[in-house]
Order: structure tokens, then sequence, then C-alpha cells
């Protein structure tokens, strides 16, 4: 029988094999709700009690109820199972690793609700994958945008700007773009959403083929931030960071030595003016000096 304790430990080793991983494969002969797709990458493993639930970076999400008898296991691809197949409920694989529920009663899926796709938030904003797409419409969504305090992270993950970019890209090309996730989006010049939308279209299109995404040559595994938090940057000496951010708590990978156009922080400006301390003591201390006595 599975407890909270077994269910939260098999949650942290999911966690570590799978997580900013693509999966390449998924099975579930008795799910019930949307097929997640291969090629989509896992973004969160957490438990609640006797549920387990696993989150792509689309907003898909596997829930799983152990109740009495189920449990995940995790096996290194060609590691035989210790249990047999027909008690498989699910099955998520990658290029290292198997996770298998077996036996869980019930097995799920649902999408997060987002409500920027919502017919009545307003209609979508052109797809970046198609090759047709006219990508100064973009730009010009990006620079009109309502909501001029908007974070760009979060623009761009807005479907009513641009369709198509999902967490994996909008860390990857704001990384390649050097622009902060921080940044607002009211502070864009021109030239910076042009750079924007061309290198969002660009790392589409040239993974619309493949499985693996891949965005720079430069690190192993094809993502400069994504998933590498804690490591070395590609480009500078700084280490990766992670966090989440917005209304729904989605995964930012980012490189804060690099990553600085833009930075509201560094971009505030600085108050030089000297401050007087206001202690009773100081004021009298600063009254009595000679300059500062009335003269008679």
């Amino acid at each position: 029988m599975p407890e909270g304790d077994t269910i939260h430990r098999a949650a942290s080793a999911l966690r570590t094999a799978l997580a900013g991983r693509p999966m390449m494969r998924f099975d579930a002969p008795r799910l019930i709700g949307p097929v997640p797709q291969a090629g989509r990458i896992v973004e969160r493993v957490e438990s609640h009690g006797k549920h387990l639930e696993i989150e792509w970076d689309n907003g898909m999400v596997l829930h799983t109820h152990m109740r009495m008898s189920g449990s995940w296991h995790l096996y290194r691809r060609g590691e035989k199972w210790r249990k047999p197949y027909e008690q498989m409920r699910a099955a998520i694989e990658t290029d290292e690793w198997v996770a298998v529920c077996f036996n869980a009663p019930l097995v799920e899926t649902y999408r997060q609700p987002d409500k920027r796709r919502h017919p009545g938030m307003g209609r979508l904003g052109p797809d970046l994958c198609k090759p047709d797409t006219d990508l100064s419409v973009v730009v010009n969504l990006l620079l009109s945008y309502g909501d001029a305090d908007a974070r760009i992270a979060e623009v761009l993950l807005d479907q009513r700007v641009m369709c198509g970019v999902g967490n994996v890209y909008r860390c990857e090309v704001l990384w390649a773009t050097g622009i902060s996730p921080f940044a607002k989006v009211g502070t864009l010049s021109e030239r910076d959403a042009i750079r924007l939308v061309n290198t969002a279209a660009s790392q589409l299109r040239s993974n619309l083929q493949t499985a693996s995404r891949v965005t720079t040559t430069e690190v192993k595994g094809g993502l400069a931030v994504y998933g590498r938090n804690g490591q070395q940057c590609a480009r500078c000496i700084s280490s990766v960071e992670m966090r989440r951010l917005g209304e729904h708590n989605r995964v930012l990978y980012w490189c804060p030595g690099c990553q600085t156009h833009l930075d509201p922080k560094l971009d505030a400006p600085v108050d030089d003016t000297p401050t007087m301390d206001r202690h009773p003591a100081a004021a009298k201390f600063l009254a009595d000096l000679p300059w500062n006595r009335d003269v008679g």
C-alpha cells in the first residue's frame, strides 16, 4: 500500500530523471483525456498525498491516483521491468529513462487553464511556424501590447501576440537576444522587437522536422539555458538560474550575467543625493558644529 512519503520519493526520482528532457514516447492503454505528444518537455513532477502529477511544457498534465495499489517505477532504457506489461497504466520514455506507472486506478490528462487561449480574450496571433507568416504583424503586436508593464517573458507566451512559442522557446529566444526576461514590454525598441520575433521564428522553423529541439550548437543537448539550472552559461562565466514566474507559475531559465538588456534593476536611476541621519542625537551634533551655529 503506497503512502504519501513513498509517492513523494517517487516524485523526486521522476523529477530528477525527467525534468527538462524531451519525451520520446508515451503509452497509457487506459488513459482518460488527450495523449501527450512526443517531443514535449517535462517541466514539473509533484506529489500530493497519493496523487502524482507530471506536467509538460505545453500545459498538459498527467494525473495519477495511486490509491491502494498504484506505484511509479523508474528504469534505465532497456532495463527489465519488475512488473508485467499488463499492469502498466502509463509509461514515459526519454533518451535515458523510462518512468512506468503500475496498477494506478486513475490515469487521466488535462490542460492547465489559460485564459489567454479563451476566444473571449481575442483571436490568436500569427503562427511563427508557418513560412508565409508576416512577421512585421507580430512586431507591431509586441510594440502595441496593451499592458506596457508586462514582463517580456510572459508576453512571449501570450497566444494573442504569437502562436508557437512555448516555455522552452521563450527561455531560449531571450537568451539568444540577450534580453532580460524581466524587461517590461513597453521598454522594447523596434529593433528589440524585430530581433525577438525573427529569433523565435528562426528557432521554431529550424526544429519543425526533428523531435529534439536544438537552439544552439554551443551546448551539448542543444539548449542554451532551458533545464540547465546551476550550470555555466555558454556565453559568459555566470551560472544559469531558474525561478517560477507569472500567473501559472511556469518555470523560467535565464542567465543573469549576460541577459542584462532592458533589465529593470540595471536601468533603474541611481539616487546620489546624500542622506542625513535623522536621529535626534545626530541632528544636535550637526547643529552644534561651528559652521552651523547662528552667529549673533
